[in-house]
């Protein structure tokens, strides 16, 4: 197995109101096409750990791997860029572009990473759509999709830069058991059929029990 992610020696402070040590040495892996989760009451460091892991918190003492290759201390473009071509994310809300067609949603990543062209981008993005049951929707406005099909798209547009991993912050927050069912069984798939890797923060014990692994935070450690 290699590992797609590794943190070593992870440790955050909060410097106001006063010095407060939030996430204290984490170490862990995340293999290639395992499906993590991470799990913690509110308050523990889990959505900080995340930040940090997704490269969008710089502010932290430790080495971040990806991909075998170090990326602390990297320029803001270069981590930028890393974050887009390599990181996949969905989030509790879609932050979807209400105006925008579902098929321009998914396709905003790739325009941003600007290595392939307008057509190249647009049949990648309808076939994320057809791997996850959407392509229907595709010329629909964001705005007139359901709230399951919303995330559904959200995952498309996470996926269509062929991510080494993706990462989610309570993707079934703000669903029915249904929806959250659907969500959890997509991200197998990918995990299973495309040796996708996944971390995903989440509350749901049942979404996390379903997971190869489960890391426990407390205090802002890594118990488990």
């Amino acid at each position: 197995m290699s590992a797609v992610l590794e943190a070593k020696n992870i440790n955050k402070y909060f410097k106001k109101p006063v010095n407060f040590h939030v996430l204290k040495d984490i170490n862990f892996q995340v293999q290639k096409g395992e499906f993590a989760s991470i799990m913690g009451k509110s308050g523990c460091g889990k959505s900080t750990l995340l930040y940090i892991l997704s490269t969008m918190d710089t502010d932290y003492e430790g080495e971040l791997f990806l991909n075998n290759q170090l990326i602390s201390g990297l320029e803001r473009d270069q981590l930028s860029y890393i974050r887009n071509k390599h990181i996949g994310f969905v989030f509790q809300f879609h932050y979807l572009l209400a105006e925008f067609t579902v098929l321009e949603n998914v396709m905003l990543p790739a325009k941003k990473l600007a290595e392939k062209s307008w057509q190249e981008i647009e049949h990648d993005a309808i076939e994320k759509l057809r791997i996850l049951n959407i392509e229907h929707l595709a010329k629909k406005k964001a705005s007139q999709v359901s709230g399951g099909e919303k995330q559904r798209v959200a995952i498309a547009r996470a996926l269509i830069n062929n991510p080494a991993i993706i990462m989610g912050d309570e993707p079934t927050g703000n669903l029915d058991s249904h929806n959250a069912e659907n969500v959890f069984n997509i991200f197998k798939k990918l995990s299973d059929e495309q040796g996708l890797s996944l971390l995903i923060v989440t509350h749901d014990q049942d979404f996390a029990d379903k997971t190869d692994r489960i890391i426990q935070m407390e205090d802002g450690k890594i118990i488990v």
